[in-house]
């Protein structure tokens, strides 16, 4: 499964678990709901993956975490917050840049509707 196949699967995961569950929950419960949902599809997900801080070629552990990676290839950054900040689009963009991944998944649980809380942020993806 490509990254445009995987970000289409986690989607429609996403918009399920908001459909039942509804905003106001911590970040932590939505990440845990949709890694269990994910798995049950059959993927490869990991949750709260370091992301090593690298500067003048020395690796640096400072307390950065991915949320969940799928298949190795999709980052997802989850958030249940009352509206979206640039950082957070910009922290996203820079954790695909770290991991040499190409795509990624910014998802705010705490919206109304869910679609509008979904940003695909890209990293030299090919269409």
């Amino acid at each position: 499964m490509n990254e445009n196949e995987l970000s289409y699967l986690v989607i429609g995961l996403a918009l399920e678990l908001h459909k039942n569950v509804g905003p106001g929950l911590l970040e932590s419960a939505y990440e845990n709901a949709l890694a269990f949902d994910l798995r049950k599809s059959g993927l490869d997900v990991k949750q709260q993956v370091p992301m090593p801080f690298v500067y003048k070629d020395i690796k640096m552990e400072v307390g950065y975490r991915i949320d969940l990676i799928v298949e190795n290839k999709l980052l997802i950054e989850i958030k249940s917050v009352e509206g979206l900040a640039p950082v957070h689009f910009s922290q996203l963009l820079t954790y695909l840049r770290l991991s040499d991944k190409k795509l990624g998944l910014l998802i705010n649980f705490n919206s109304k509707r869910l679609r509008d809380g979904i940003h695909r942020i890209v990293n030299n993806l090919e269409e």
